[in-house]
């Protein structure tokens, strides 16, 4: 949350062309509210559900840049599902950084709560480590422009890709 997932994927659309799959998005089109309303109306178990259900049947045709939320690590099959559709890419920053560029709209539903710093502080460190694991490129955007983050990722995966 806060790591600039969907628009360091919208530049890495622009820079390379391909399509792009935003899972809150298509989600958001699918119940046709937003997400804070689908956590408010239908909670976050039955938006887990969904985004886990998106993915068992997302078969893009073409190579893709699929975006997700930060919380859909938080499933194993999930994890699975995206190992399958290609390499994982794990965006990151300190701490303080995610949360302050999480908080600078008041549109996040796991942080509408009395004490969103502590909230944030748990989501981050359950999260973290299944990150770490399951990420085959890492980016730390602490510092760095969208831009950067993207021309960053082209290159790590370049130096994946079998030669």
């Amino acid at each position: 949350m806060g790591a600039g997932k969907s628009s360091v994927g919208r530049c890495l659309q622009r820079r390379t062309g391909l399509a792009r799959l935003d899972v809150d998005e298509m989600l958001a089109v699918q119940f046709g509210i937003s997400i804070a309303q689908i956590f408010a109306m239908h909670g976050e178990e039955k938006f887990r559900d969904a985004e886990t259900e998106f993915l068992r049947k997302l078969a893009p045709d073409r190579p893709s840049i699929i975006v997700t939320g930060g919380g859909i690590i938080s499933r194993p099959e999930n994890v699975d599902l995206l190992k399958r559709l290609g390499s994982m890419v794990w965006l990151t920053a300190d701490e303080t950084t995610l949360f302050e560029r999480a908080s600078r709209r008041n549109e996040r539903p796991l942080l509408q709560k009395e004490n969103p710093r502590a909230v944030f502080s748990e989501l981050f460190e359950k999260r973290a480590p299944l990150y770490a694991a399951a990420a085959d490129v890492r980016v730390d955007t602490s510092t760095k422009i969208h831009d950067e983050v993207a021309e960053t990722i082209l290159n790590q995966l370049e130096e994946l890709a079998p030669k």
